[in-house]
């Protein structure tokens, strides 16, 4: 990618701003841990200091405080933030939530939710996927009832990421059963201090360590929201969550991050022995990779297209579905390939992974972590809808069939 004069002066700008706030504090967590693993304290460290320089929202359009970037500024942002291994941030506010805000909120919503989103003030999560609700989420089940100028809200919410350090969450509820099951859904924001509300941690297999972990289940009993923290019309939530969906499958850029884990695997693959030689002269090795560059490549077309609609103003539309699937699928691989380069020394050993311990990892660089980010990584191709929903997607916006 060719960059102008002022795309170069602000890549340095990036640069800079990087090596005086990623403090080495910021740096040693997210070395054990993913993004999702980190404290909150640590987590609101990092995102405060984004917000302060305005480089928190970074989808938002300027009207509501974004950064007003181009699609190739936003690019450099994501490039140079995966470059230094930097953490992300937490998604469900800023990028998810907000734009439905935006859009289908009334002025005070507005004016109460969106400033301390951008400044970082207060963690979202969000209440979508319930058991038996996952990619059929039309089929949700938790309950609120109207009385006066409440909702008492009943029922269960699954896979909640972060909802154990979050002070809200946006959730769908039903507010009446009559109709198809995509009538009757409202979009509800839920103090998550509220009586009635319990979450209760959900431990993956994917090797997190020093008793930290990502997921949750949240119970919601007899939960009373002020109907004022209804968002938009009562039983027409369908097209907002729909709406939200595509800002989650396609909010964040995939193939900067794809393009740095990239660059591990093939450190990797040259650092690894086959007999006399490294993997990296094996031609299968080779196709493999030359495969996945092309794919990243691709991808890269795709996104910089996507950034260029948001910044026009336009939805995400069908084109966050195609992000989302190619995203997580070629990430999939890459992380499969780097468990099969590595081969034995992929066994996580789990003393190296707490905060600082004074182990040393075995085998080539970053070994240690690439079976918990391989585990991990299987929920990509179901979160935010499944790969087979994305498929249908695009066959039906796209394609017309």
């Amino acid at each position: 990618m060719n960059f102008t004069e002022a795309d170069v002066a602000f890549q340095n700008e990036v640069r800079d701003w990087l090596k005086e706030n990623l403090t080495p504090e910021i740096v040693a967590e997210t070395k054990v841990s993913r993004n999702a693993f980190m404290s909150r304290e640590r987590l609101v460290d990092w995102q405060k200091r984004l917000a302060k320089k305005g480089w928190l929202c970074t989808n938002w359009p300027k009207e509501f405080g974004g950064p007003g970037w181009s699609p190739t500024q936003k690019y450099i942002f994501e490039m140079e933030m995966a470059r230094v291994g930097a953490p992300g941030t937490s998604p469900f506010g800023p990028r998810m939530c907000a734009p439905v805000i935006m859009k289908y909120g009334n002025q005070a919503q507005k004016d109460k939710y969106l400033p301390p989103m951008r400044n970082s003030d207060v963690i979202w999560c969000q209440g979508y996927s319930e058991p038996g609700s996952g990619s059929d989420l039309a089929s949700l089940k938790t309950k609120a009832v109207r009385e006066g100028d409440f909702y008492i809200v009943n029922g269960t919410k699954i896979w909640t990421t972060t909802a154990h350090i979050a002070d809200w969450i946006f959730c769908l509820v039903r507010t009446s059963s009559t109709g198809k099951p995509q009538d009757g859904i409202s979009f509800l924001l839920i103090d998550m201090t509220t009586p009635g509300i319990k979450v209760e941690p959900i431990i993956t297999s994917d090797g997190n360590r020093a008793g930290t972990h990502e997921v949750n289940q949240v119970f919601f009993t007899d939960v009373k929201v002020p109907a004022e923290n209804r968002v938009g019309e009562e039983n027409v939530a369908w097209t907002y969550a729909k709406y939200l969906l595509e800002f989650e499958r396609g909010g964040g850029a995939y193939s900067p991050r794809l393009r740095s884990s990239f660059d591990r695997l093939k450190r990797l693959v040259s650092a690894t022995a086959d007999g006399d030689k490294t993997l990296l002269g094996d031609t299968a090795w080779k196709e493999k990779l030359a495969r996945t560059d092309i794919e990243i490549a691709g991808l890269e077309m795709f996104e910089l297209e996507f950034y260029s609609r948001l910044t026009s103003g336009q939805n995400p539309g069908p084109m966050s579905s195609m992000i989302k699937l190619r995203g997580t699928e070629v990430m999939q691989q890459v992380q499969e390939y780097a468990v099969e380069a590595a081969s034995h020394y992929a066994m996580p050993f789990p003393t190296q992974r707490v905060p600082g311990a004074n182990d040393e990892p075995i085998g080539p660089e970053g070994s240690d972590v690439l079976a918990p980010r391989y585990f991990n990584g299987r929920k990509m191709t179901i979160y935010g809808g499944s790969s087979e929903v994305q498929r249908g997607i695009m066959a039906k916006a796209m394609l017309g069939l």
